[in-house]
């Protein structure tokens, strides 16, 4: 503790994080082969015409902004969750924080669960480092029960399901049985470009995605792993009292 210091965050919403961090890009108007930009990435997340970055698809593996630094830059903007997918998408010359629109948070979400949410998490295939990471968000640096967010062990306890993963065939029937056991009303959390998107495992036959064809999800929390003061930070906008528009 002496050489490491006060490591406790005592505001979540405004804490900091080292530069090495890899958050929300910025892509600039500097022209560049574009062609080539994009077929460095591994997981298709770079589109051109127009130029921009999917986050459900991204890696940040950071290839791109080594590659083109006068082009793409990782800012350390750690607050990129958001309840659209397509908020996942990173325009060209657009520098815009992420934000979760209003209009599409279920009345029930911040009726229900504003002041308490309990959650059981399901690694759908997932390779451990987003489950270490949501782990992580109850330890007492973030802290995240003093929000009254908690993972619980029993999906007949929760008010959700948070998923990790990109869904194998052998875990689609258990998530399924996992969901049903939650009582309504219910939200869904994807966290992680695996869960979100598939990840490097889009499109491989070992996977089955088809549950998320049935239901609406309610968060999407981008990152290969996911940071936990994304995953916090997106789950209090989701939760808190929402404006009827």
């Amino acid at each position: 503790m002496l050489s490491q210091g006060k490591q406790f965050i005592p505001d979540v919403t405004k804490a900091k994080v080292p530069g090495i961090f890899r958050g929300r890009p910025v892509i600039s108007g500097v022209s560049v082969n574009v062609q080539e930009l994009s077929e460095l990435c591994p997981t298709n997340a770079i589109s051109i015409n127009p130029l921009c970055i999917d986050l459900g698809k991204c890696t940040f593996c950071g290839e791109c902004a080594f590659a083109f630094p006068d082009k793409i830059k990782f800012t350390t903007d750690y607050k990129i969750a958001a309840n659209q997918r397509q908020k996942l998408v990173i325009s060209e010359s657009i520098d815009e924080p992420v934000v979760l629109k209003p209009e599409l948070i279920r009345k029930e979400i911040s009726r229900y669960f504003s002041g308490s949410l309990k959650l059981r998490q399901v690694c759908a295939g997932g390779d451990n480092s987003c489950e270490l990471e949501l782990n992580a968000c109850g330890n007492v640096n973030f802290d995240m029960g003093r929000y009254g967010i908690e993972f619980v062990a029993s999906p007949r306890h929760a008010d959700g399901i948070v998923i990790t993963g990109p869904i194998t065939e052998n875990m689609a029937e258990p998530l399924q049985i996992c969901y049903d056991a939650i009582p309504d009303p219910k939200i869904i959390i994807l966290a992680g470009t695996d869960a979100i998107s598939g990840g490097i495992f889009a499109g491989s036959p070992a996977i089955n995605r088809s549950f998320l064809n049935k239901y609406t999800v309610d968060l999407f929390i981008p990152g290969n792993p996911i940071h936990p003061l994304t995953f916090i930070n997106g789950v209090l906008d989701l939760i808190k009292k929402r404006k009827d528009v």
